[in-house]
């Protein structure tokens, strides 16, 4: 599990990939299609998509002459997981605050 929270935090440390898996969620989309609004190659765009491959953020197609690249998102349920018990933490320190500040 550390190294698929790893991969997957890695992945999206990146804004351009954050942008890239925020297209992804709209639907497929070919490696051109991805690159469009991007200031840069197709070959760049080609390495943020593997970063995303390999942290299984993303898979690639094969439909006839096309590639489309498709969002898998099982990935990041687990960092909303690992996020989700600080979530707690913080929302449960608040509270204990607000207790305290009522209290006074």
């Amino acid at each position: 599990m550390t190294a698929t929270l790893d991969a997957t935090f890695a992945a999206l440390a990146d804004p351009t990939r954050r942008a890239i898996l925020a297209r992804l969620a709209k639907g497929d989309a070919s490696v051109k299609e991805l690159a469009e609004p991007f200031a840069m190659t197709q070959p760049a765009i080609s390495k943020h998509l593997k970063v995303l491959e390999r942290a299984g953020l993303v898979e690639r197609g094969r439909d006839a002459q096309r590639r489309p690249c498709r969002l898998v998102a099982e990935p990041m349920r687990a960092a909303t997981r690992w996020l989700g018990d600080y979530q707690r933490f913080w929302t449960e320190s608040y509270d204990r605050l607000d207790e305290m500040l009522s209290d006074g």
